[in-house]
């Protein structure tokens, strides 16, 4: 059996061929072209699936689902994607729209719950009951499993942990509220904080702003964690703070949930080991948790970007 996944993003939509084993058989990518008009971003996504079936050598009776994870909220019964800022979508039919064009059963979900579910499935919550999945991007993605299953919430918009409150009235988020996690922790936010932290500083010979190319806007996630290897007190003191918040927020989920696991993914997780220990060691003296045998287990996420292609393609196992 061979399953067919699409991640549909703001900027790519990526597809996937998965066979038994959870292996990528073949794949197609392609720029999305949004926005556009209902039937053209359908036949966008049916586009690039034929032509990942196509490289494959698989027919499309070959498959039984098409999985698409979109951002946004949707509705997994129905199919509708509720609302898509990034891609210019309200109460879009997808599910009826790529069926009748495809002539083929189609699953949608959420994309950060799509990849967690591949995390579940085939990466590091792998054999988990419970499991969280936590994504590090120009904001803050999450997928909660439970018992299994990916948990939606009544309304399909539950897992939102990003937009939970970690400073009281703290910087404005896109979402409307004020401290988000994500405002912190992502990696957007982790480039404020270095900027905030380099302007306060009077010494443009430091590490820090000699990596920057002494402009500010040549920050990006790697900076502080390089500028703290040179020796960098800004640089070592704004990883200090990042991992404090992060850890703020994953000592919450962990409060919440009791996960077997919660793996972490996005580009900030490149740093490995440098930004994993200290932030164990931070959620150690932060989670509420008696019971001293039975701790969760916090890693990196395994599958990367190919973590929601694998998620959507194995949705109907769900």
């Amino acid at each position: 059996m061979y399953y067919l996944g699409i991640d549909l993003g703001g900027t790519n939509i990526a597809v996937g061929i998965v066979d038994e084993n959870y292996k990528i058989l073949a794949r197609a990518k392609r720029r999305t072209r949004v926005p556009c008009s209902p039937d053209d971003l359908c036949e966008q996504l049916a586009a690039a699936a034929l032509e990942a079936l196509t490289k494959a050598g698989i027919p499309l009776d070959g498959i039984p689902w098409v999985g698409v994870g979109t951002p946004g909220t949707v509705n997994r019964d129905s199919g509708v994607v509720e609302f898509s800022n990034n891609l210019y979508l309200n109460n879009y039919p997808l599910k009826e729209l790529l069926e009748k064009r495809l002539q083929k059963k189609v699953l949608v979900e959420n994309d950060a719950n799509a990849a967690a579910y591949g995390e579940y499935m085939a990466g590091a919550l792998k054999g988990a009951e419970n499991g969280l999945a936590i994504t590090l991007g120009t904001g803050i993605g999450s997928g909660i499993i439970i018992g299994g299953k990916i948990y939606a919430g009544f309304n399909y918009a539950a897992g939102e942990m990003g937009h939970t409150v970690i400073v009281f009235n703290g910087r404005h988020c896109t979402c409307g509220r004020n401290g988000c996690w994500e405002t912190y922790a992502s990696a957007t936010g982790l480039v404020a904080l270095t900027k905030e932290a380099m302007l306060k500083s009077t010494d443009h010979n430091s590490p820090i702003w000699v990596l920057a190319n002494d402009d500010v806007n040549n920050v990006s996630g790697r900076t502080a964690f390089d500028a703290m290897r040179a020796g960098d007190p800004i640089g070592k003191a704004v990883v200090e703070q990042y991992i404090a918040y992060l850890g703020c927020g994953l000592a919450n989920c962990i409060n919440t949930f009791q996960p077997d696991i919660l793996c972490i993914g996005g580009g900030i997780c490149n740093e490995g080991e440098t930004l994993l220990k200290p932030l164990r060691e931070y959620v150690a003296h932060e989670v509420y948790n008696i019971n001293t045998s039975q701790k969760t287990v916090l890693c990196k996420a395994q599958l990367g970007n190919d973590a929601g292609i694998i998620g959507a393609a194995l949705m109907g196992k769900s």
